[in-house]
């Protein structure tokens, strides 16, 4: 089968095109016939060394979507032909509140799905959501199933509640905001960008607005009210100032710190009058995953695709993440 092989670090440009063995399914695992694939930040990171314990060579990806063409022993032969999307993890664990020790995200140290084909446990695939294409779906995985977490089960958004969600244009903060507005909440974003701000408002946020402006967290409180949940990825000095915009009880949930850790400290005080909770989140588990599946199809939410390009534009599909140059995902075609 052709994959895109990482052998050495340095960058995108290291990322060949390769004939691989074809995996076959053990006991108690499917092989899907990848259709698509789609990138996220931690790929490109890969790719320059800047992800824990990377392990070359490898076949990255996490996100992918297509049809069982395989099964292996103990699994039902009624999965064949099945239309599925892939949980992008293993080993979440037994408890829903945190991550077991064995658990690691789909590409890299196993097999990735930037890929023909990927074999993976029967339990880790699910049906593909039938308003959607195959770009779509397997646009979903690891992005929608972050801002799931974060926003649904760490924040608890319900409806009429007012949200901010940070760093409009990225992958996981665009399912963010088609989350929280499909769950009935009011939703404001910041980007540096006017564009994407644009773009967020056309797919459920109702304001934004530029972190370039002086004092833009005062302008926000104001428009919005207070908010009752901020979904955040970049940490940084401007925590407090968002901080200082949650209103009494507010959430505060982040899955990166891009910004690193605010210079002068937390404010502490503020914090514990309000009574004010900070979430750390990462990932999901599969009980998550696919109760984000069924929302989308309920909902029938379309994810936001930049592009679709071929296996062998791998190099500057990546590169487009190097530059933040994409607004919601950008997807491969494998097959």
């Amino acid at each position: 089968m052709k994959a895109i092989v990482l052998e050495e670090l340095g960058g995108p440009d290291n990322l060949k095109v390769k004939e691989v063995d074809t995996p076959a399914p053990g006991p108690g695992e499917v092989r899907v016939r990848l259709k698509n694939s789609a990138l996220n930040r931690r790929d490109y990171w890969i790719t320059i060394g800047r992800y824990p314990r990377t392990n070359l060579p490898c076949i990255a990806g996490s996100d992918g979507a297509g049809t069982i063409d395989a099964v292996g022993e103990g699994v039902d032969d009624g999965m064949t032909g099945k239309e599925v999307v892939v949980y992008p993890a293993r080993h979440w664990g037994d408890s829903e509140a945190v991550s077991g020790p064995d658990f690691r995200v789909l590409g890299m140290p196993d097999q990735g799905t930037f890929a023909e084909y990927i074999c993976c446990p029967a339990t880790d695939v699910y049906d593909r959501p039938a308003h959607l294409g195959w770009e779509q779906a397997a646009a979903v995985p690891l992005a929608g199933l972050t801002a799931w977490r974060a926003v649904v089960t760490q924040a608890e958004v319900q409806a009429g509640q007012t949200v901010l969600v940070t760093g409009a244009g990225s992958g996981v903060s665009t399912f963010a905001i088609q989350w929280a507005s499909g769950l009935g909440a009011e939703v404001y974003v910041t980007s540096g960008s006017e564009e994407k701000i644009e773009k967020a408002m056309a797919i459920g946020a109702v304001g934004g607005i530029s972190y370039r402006q002086e004092d833009y967290h005062k302008t926000l409180r104001k428009q919005a009210g207070g908010f009752n949940a901020i979904i955040d990825s970049a940490g940084g000095d401007d925590m407090n100032n968002l901080l200082s915009t949650l209103r009494p009880a507010g959430r505060f949930v982040f899955f990166g710190a891009t910004l690193g850790v605010p210079s002068t400290g937390l404010e502490i005080p503020r914090l514990f009058f309000n009574q004010t909770r900070i979430q750390g989140t990462m990932m999901g588990s599969n009980a998550e995953f696919k109760a984000m599946l069924d929302f989308v199809g309920e909902k029938k939410i379309e994810p936001v695709v930049d592009r679709v390009l071929p296996m062998s534009e791998a190099v500057a599909a990546h590169k487009l993440l190097e530059s933040f140059g994409q607004t919601g995902k950008v997807v491969l075609q494998n097959s």
